[in-house]
């Protein structure tokens, strides 16, 4: 079968014939009918996890997938051969999903949500789970609290406006000139257009910041929360706490907790919260979204979909920070 994988971190991504998957006794095997692709992509590829989630090389790109389940481990109790599933691998098992068939924990797997296509269901697992365990598992949203979402017409901002506004949250976000009208249908409540106007003077007092941009923007977040507020920051840098909850060695704890140092005394100077997220599997979690997506709460925002065969393109696209939503890439 074919892959579209890298040899080393860095190198160029390329279609190569790889082996079968080989399935273990509680995963599934997935036959891809459709993969997305996300900015960890480019991010893995140049090994900016490697200290704590190195790679073998080559390694097949992609973390998202919605497929057909054509055989199941022995121990597997939740999926039956024939089943329409999506889901995100376990990001420390590295089992990409730019490809024909991969192997797949079953935990890490749910129903496709029926309302949606194979491509339509391939844009949401990693973007939706990430804007769940900001929104709802660490900053626990309440109606009538304020959220943040930069980058609103993006992949995980499209998806994070939208939950937020679920949650009864007064939702402000960030995005560029042509996407204001588009980003105020998906529900927020203030768009602030960058390009012309800073979040800083229109945005203040909000509960929560939900963050993917990093740099500049997440220092100047601090001052637009209200006292005991928190910023989680989904594009780092890295926190001590991130390292002790993935189980890092004590070396790795100091190096995270030095690495968040400055940006967590800039948060205390303004009497709120720094914390860092890197998302992790759930197929429980999925599941939830699923049915938010069936009875029309959420809905996936797609850019464009490229075919098995130009996934490069569709990496080059991603590339440029131009996407509105997700871009897709369809096996079948």
């Amino acid at each position: 079968m074919q892959a579209w994988q890298i040899d080393a971190y860095g190198a160029p991504l390329h279609l190569a014939e790889v082996a079968e998957p080989v399935r273990g006794a509680h995963d599934v095997l997935v036959e891809v009918h459709a993969a997305s692709l996300n900015v960890a992509d480019l991010l893995a590829g140049k090994g900016a996890f490697k200290a704590f989630l190195p790679a073998e090389m080559p390694m097949t790109h992609g973390l998202d997938l919605a497929g057909v389940v054509t055989a199941v481990g022995s121990a597997v109790t939740r999926f039956a051969v024939g089943d329409e599933v999506y889901g995100c691998p376990d990001l420390a098992r590295r089992g990409g999903t730019m490809t024909e068939r991969v192997a797949v924990a079953e935990g890490d797997l749910a129903r496709k949500p029926t309302s949606l296509t194979m491509t339509e269901a391939a844009s949401l697992p990693l973007v939706s789970l990430t804007a769940w365990q900001v929104l709802v598992e660490r900053a626990a949203v309440q109606p009538g609290q304020r959220v943040l979402v930069h980058a609103g017409s993006g992949g995980l901002g499209s998806i994070a406006v939208q939950l937020a506004e679920h949650l009864g949250a007064a939702v402000a976000t960030t995005t560029g000139t042509s996407n204001v009208g588009w980003v105020r249908a998906l529900g927020a409540d203030l768009v602030v257009d960058h390009r012309t106007q800073d979040f800083t003077e229109l945005v203040h007092d909000q509960d929560v910041v939900l963050d993917g941009l990093g740099g500049e923007t997440l220092t100047r977040s601090f001052g637009v929360l209200r006292r005991g507020g928190q910023v989680i920051g989904v594009s780092g840098p890295p926190d001590r706490g991130f390292a002790v909850r993935m189980g890092l060695n004590p070396v790795l704890q100091v190096v995270m907790g030095a690495l968040a140092f400055r940006t967590n005394r800039q948060a205390a100077k303004h009497g709120v919260r720094y914390s860092f997220l890197f998302v992790h599997a759930s197929g429980a979690q999925l599941e939830q979204i699923a049915a938010l997506v069936d009875d029309g709460t959420l809905r996936p925002v797609i850019d464009r979909v490229y075919p098995f065969a130009e996934a490069d393109r569709a990496y080059e696209h991603l590339a440029t920070g131009r996407a509105k939503g997700k871009i897709v890439v369809s096996m079948r």
